[in-house]
């Protein structure tokens, strides 16, 4: 029997790698004479290095940046095929490196992935792939932007300060080449894909704020502040910039860093999800598995809209494959024919516990 093992991260618990490692105990307890295939997942979100490199691809490098609030952190990038270099956002504005206690949206920003990108460009970057997901910002891209010498003004032309609180009172954007003549457009090169790991709009229910800034730390009234502040941030975009860029899917993927990615890198966004299987060779590993394996930390509301786990399933299904989803938790219906499996009363699950999930599971499968 050959398995496919293929979980992307349990968010803020597990790496894609140490869920695989995880599984493929479990599996082999069960039956010992599998032959497993592992390959950890990203949608665009924490964990792209990690699938990328395990595919065999890549030199990493970590370079010096900041964090979501300013302090001085390393991030890792990739490089991988000649001029080509893979940088996850997560590694300068993630949620993983703010404590829960500290979370805070309508500060946090993305400055440290302008920080990063400016770094790749200036180490002879002609083509960036860039990470969304994960973040613990809904600036809208702004902070990254700023870091790359745009500017943002409120109506007395004073610089908005840093985070998703601010843009409330944007009135103006200014690119790099009308803010400073030694500032010219060539202080950023390099061509950009965004990888989308949500097909998140920038605005409305499913949009940064109000989908996504409740699991960074926002109550309600601040979500709506931070809804209000994209909206300011859209309208303003399209008077000053000529793109309008409220709906389109994936732009309020990290916080809105994909709209941010649109406005300010000229990047084409894509869904992360198929750029990482097309990438990583999932197809031919799914022709020849006869079991498919994957999970995430938590299925829900959120894992229709573009997540990878919700994809790997359906290629599954297509390809008559049958599969299992192991997760932490599960709030709503899976797909059809998946047998799905969770953690007791929700709980979140640690290596062991996952590895006796699916022992069992495979276990009384004879």
């Amino acid at each position: 029997m050959r398995i496919l093992v293929c979980p992307t991260a349990f968010k803020e618990s597990l790496s894609a790698s140490a869920a695989a490692a995880a599984l493929t105990a479990g599996i082999l307890e069960a039956r010992p004479g599998a032959e497993i295939r592992v390959l950890p997942l990203s949608d665009g979100g924490p964990g792209l290095l990690e699938a990328i490199e395990a595919a065999g691809d890549g030199r990493e490098e970590r370079v010096p940046t900041t964090g979501p609030f300013g302090d001085p952190i390393a991030a890792r990038i990739l490089w991988t095929r000649p001029g080509e270099v893979i940088v996850e956002a997560a590694e300068a504005c993630g949620l993983h490196l703010v404590p829960p206690a500290i979370r805070d949206p309508l500060r946090a920003d993305t400055s440290g992935v302008g920080i990063v990108l400016a770094r790749c460009g200036n180490s002879g970057a002609r083509h960036i792939v860039l990470g969304l997901g994960g973040s613990a910002t809904v600036d809208g891209g702004t902070g990254m932007a700023r870091a790359l010498g745009w500017q943002f003004l409120d109506v007395a032309d004073r610089p908005l300060p840093p985070g998703g609180e601010a843009l409330a009172d944007l009135n103006m954007i200014l690119s790099p080449e009308h803010v400073s003549a030694d500032t010219s457009p060539a202080l950023f090169a390099p061509d950009v894909v965004a990888l989308a790991d949500v097909y998140s709009p920038l605005l409305g229910p499913d949009g940064a704020a109000r989908r996504f800034a409740a699991q960074k730390g926002a109550g309600p009234d601040e979500i709506e502040l931070l809804e209000y502040g994209l909206t300011r941030l859209a309208d303003i975009a399209a008077r000053d910039l000529g793109r309008d860029v409220r709906f389109i899917p994936g732009a309020g993927a990290a916080g809105g860093l994909g709209a941010g990615c649109l406005l300010f890198l000229g990047a084409e966004l894509l869904p992360g999800a198929d750029w990482v299987l097309e990438r990583v060779g999932f197809e031919s590993e799914l022709a020849s598995a006869d079991l498919l394996v994957t999970g995430e930390g938590a299925w829900d509301a959120t894992s229709g809209l573009g997540k990878i786990t919700t994809e790997v399933l359906a290629r599954a299904a297509e390809a008559g494959v049958p599969s299992i989803l192991v997760c932490g938790r599960i709030e709503g219906a899976v797909p059809d024919g998946v047998q799905a499996l969770s953690g007791a009363d929700g709980d979140w699950l640690d290596a062991d516990s996952i590895s006796a999930l699916i022992a069992h599971q495979l276990g009384g499968d004879d």
